[in-house]
């Protein structure tokens, strides 16, 4: 029999049972509106939200719109409170540009080819162009900054140079070809006589790791220092008329140990490295190219390689006067296949372990006849030291007419640069000197000053000829011969840097006469 539950009895349930069921849910936050003033625009208004919003929602409530660059105080993702303001910053960027005038220098140049106080202006200065681009930032349309983007230079700058006599002159002699020096950063041709002197290039950027004449002495090429960071660029090659005109880039960057004029040719081969921020700031690409000083036009000849034993340092090149092409690297020498783009080693060397950041490179040189090629050869050891710890060189040479390779000097030491004369024109056999730089210290080669010496092509009738045996030696380099005998003079000049100035030097005789006398002269070369 079915009982039923009295009407008040259910009810009670109901009621104890819907209290239950409300306990047991989460408490809900009863929604309503906040208050919060914005300032934007230059107005403040006053808004009502609903609590839990943004200031991202309060502004889009308000109808504003917030740029890309625009910004709020507190950010965007900040939860409201009751009260809170929110202040809105436009931000604008804009790009202005302008053009600029660079004013040139004036510089002074000592030469004593000028008497005592006497002024000469060489160079009339003219301003460059530059047109700068700025990034501008405004906020609130107040400009709060202004920064430089990019700058192009329109037009360089030239240099005033004045010339100013700084003592009684030396005595002036008659120069064959053309002869080039490097001072003070810039270059200078010497033309007809060491008395007439003539600017070429007048940046005063000049490093002086690249700086030859071209064949007729029409081009002078050289090497600038680049503006930009040593671990991006280390230099720029540019090349001159030598009988006037601008300077102008050929588009080509760190080249440190190599580049010289292609016989015959008007293009010149260079070899390239890849800065880097650790010692020596350089990683050789041992590399070589080609480039057309009248075209511009550029080709390769040598792919990169790793360059054998301490190949990080690089390699460097010779030409003959035949256009045949030798390379050294610290391992080696041998020759360049141009048209098949590989190299034929000829003789494996024992590097030379510096226990230092840099690397020997033998120095190589063709004689005038294109027969024979000198180079420095890293001599062993008399007793038990190691073979790459020698410290002992002397010149060899290698005969491609009997295939045979002599030694010609011992113990030269590590920094001989041999250098040939033009071939003697007055002999009925094609003859011809070389001049290589001797050790004061064989032994401490590394650190030793050089002496001047004079032998003939077989390494006979050796005499040293600059400086005297009571002076200072001089620092290594490679001896420059002119092209041709000096008129008057009973042997073929070599000219040379010998304390920071420039010093021509018969042959013959070992008569020595200086031509500059400010200290400034760091290469030399004559065509």
């Amino acid at each position: 029999m079915q009982r039923l539950i009295p009407s008040r009895y259910l009810t009670a349930i109901l009621l104890a049972f819907s209290l239950l069921v409300t306990a047991c849910r989460s408490p809900q936050v009863t929604s309503g509106d906040i208050s919060v003033n914005i300032s934007a625009d230059g107005e403040t208004r006053n808004l009502n939200v609903p609590a839990g919003s943004t200031v991202t929602q309060a502004l889009q409530s308000a109808g504003l719109t917030i740029g890309n660059l625009d910004k709020t105080e507190p950010p965007l993702y900040t939860v409201l409170n009751d009260g809170d303001e929110i202040v809105l910053t436009r931000v604008e960027e804009k790009f202005e540009t302008e053009e600029q005038t660079i004013p040139f220098e004036r510089q002074v140049v000592r030469n004593e080819s000028l008497p005592e106080g006497e002024t000469r202006l060489v160079q009339a200065g003219s301003n460059g162009r530059q047109e700068i681009t700025y990034r501008i930032v405004l906020e609130n349309d107040e400009e709060i900054s202004r920064s430089i983007v990019k700058s192009v230079i329109l037009q360089e700058t030239a240099p005033e140079i004045v010339m100013v006599g700084a003592q009684s002159s030396f005595a002036p002699l008659p120069v064959p070809g053309k002869l080039a020096y490097l001072a003070g950063g810039n270059a200078w041709i010497i033309d007809t006589s060491t008395a007439n002197r003539t600017p070429v290039a007048t940046t005063g950027d000049l490093d002086g790791r690249i700086f030859f004449l071209s064949p007729n002495g029409s081009y002078l090429v050289f090497s600038r220092k680049s503006t930009k960071p040593a671990d991006q660029e280390i230099n720029t090659l540019w090349a001159v008329r030598t009988n006037g005109g601008k300077p102008f880039s050929t588009g080509i960057a760190n080249v440190v140990h190599f580049a010289e004029w292609i016989p015959g040719t008007n293009s010149i081969a260079y070899s390239t490295v890849e800065p880097r921020v650790t010692a020596p700031g350089w990683q050789a690409n041992n590399d070589l190219h080609r480039y057309s000083i009248t075209t511009g036009a550029k080709a390769k000849i040598l792919d990169a390689s790793s360059g054998g034993v301490y190949g990080w340092w690089g390699m460097t090149f010779s030409f003959a006067p035949d256009g045949r092409l030798a390379y050294a690297r610290p391992d080696g020498i041998g020759l360049v296949d141009i048209d098949g783009k590989y190299l034929k080693p000829l003789l494996d060397i024992t590097p030379l372990n510096t226990h230092s950041d840099w690397a020997w490179l033998p120095s190589i040189a063709w004689g005038a006849d294109s027969k024979t090629l000198y180079f420095t050869n890293h001599a062993p050891p008399p007793n038990l030291v190691s073979e790459e710890d020698s410290p002992y060189f002397d010149i060899s040479a290698t005969s491609f007419s009997n295939d045979a390779t002599v030694n010609i000097v011992e113990q030269t030491g590590m920094f001989a640069y041999p250098s040939s004369s033009s071939l003697q024109s007055s002999s009925t056999e094609r003859q011809y000197q070389i001049a290589y730089l001797q050790a004061i210290f064989p032994e401490q080669s590394e650190t030793s000053r050089y002496r001047i010496v004079v032998m003939d092509r077989d390494g006979s009738n050796r005499r040293t000829i600059f400086p005297a045996n009571d002076a200072p030696g001089i620092q290594p380099q490679v001896p420059v011969w002119a092209p041709e005998p000096i008129e008057g003079q009973s042997g073929d000049f070599i000219a040379v840097v010998y304390q920071g100035n420039l010093w021509l030097m018969d042959s013959g005789n070992g008569q020595a006469y200086q031509v500059t006398g400010d200290g400034l002269v760091t290469r030399v070369d004559w065509k």
